[in-house]
């Protein structure tokens, strides 16, 4: 159980545990359903979202919005209009921008676990080597399609890794985004196109980097939520106080 009494340590297992479970049954639910069942798929999302942001600290909810005011841009761009994906009905699921806020919260619960700090070496070395194997593969003749921006993913992955505050918030992505982008792809949520609009950057089905690319939306969560805090407590402090009535 998860709850305002739970100790940390027990929240980042549940909380990845619970994500990992919901996300892909939405995907699985998502398979046959009409635009109206999306909705209710994204309400459910949105209210898994809050019940868990509510046992977090303030700088991890401002994260959270912050990827997803900056994944959903993303999303909007992307899909619909370069259409460099494209998810079943030809839009942007409603569940999709609360699923962004989940699979940052899924990845910041392990990089901050006890076992993974106690393992953090080994785990950024199997990430790295796994990571690594899996671009080589969709660049050789063993993958259905050539797949270059997977390469150019898990380089930024790598420079993370290198250069990155959160390392192990990074391993995380790379579990949580690399497992849910083969259900999705799987299930038929979204197809990535063969080639970037210019037609010159190969993609696969998914791109095998995946974790890479996302590890920009975990990067601006981590430099732009402590700003974002700050600005918040200004505006409350700078809040004039509320005028009593007078009653004679």
């Amino acid at each position: 159980m998860v709850g305002p009494l739970a100790p940390a340590g027990a929240r980042d297992f549940w909380v990845p545990l619970t994500v990992m479970i919901w996300i892909p049954s939405v995907l699985l639910l998502d398979r046959g359903a009409s635009l109206w069942q999306q909705h209710l798929l994204g309400l459910g999302t949105w209210a898994l979202l809050v019940v868990l942001l509510s046992r977090e600290p303030r700088l991890v909810q401002a994260q959270t919005a912050v990827v997803i005011v900056f994944a959903t841009l993303v999303e909007y761009t992307f899909s619909p209009l370069l259409e460099v994906y494209v998810y079943r009905l030809e839009n942007v699921p409603s569940f999709v921008p609360p699923g962004h806020g989940l699979v940052y919260l899924a990845a910041l619960s392990m990089g901050r676990s006890t076992w993974f700090r106690a393992h953090a070496r080994t785990l950024i070395s199997v990430t790295l080597v796994a990571g690594g194997l899996y671009a080589l593969w969709g660049i050789s003749s063993f993958a259905p399609h050539p797949d270059a921006l997977g390469v150019f993913w898990y380089a930024c992955l790598v420079g993370f890794m290198a250069f990155g505050r959160s390392r192990l918030l990074y391993v995380g992505a790379f579990i949580v985004v690399t497992y849910l982008e083969i259900l999705g792809t799987w299930f038929g949520t979204w197809t990535w196109a063969a080639t970037d609009p210019t037609g010159i950057v190969s993609i696969g089905n998914p791109p095998s980097g995946a974790a890479g690319g996302y590890g920009w939306f975990d990067l601006v969560a981590l430099c732009a939520a402590p700003a974002l805090v700050r600005l918040l407590g200004r505006m409350v402090t700078l809040r004039p106080p509320r005028k009593r009535l007078r009653v004679e």
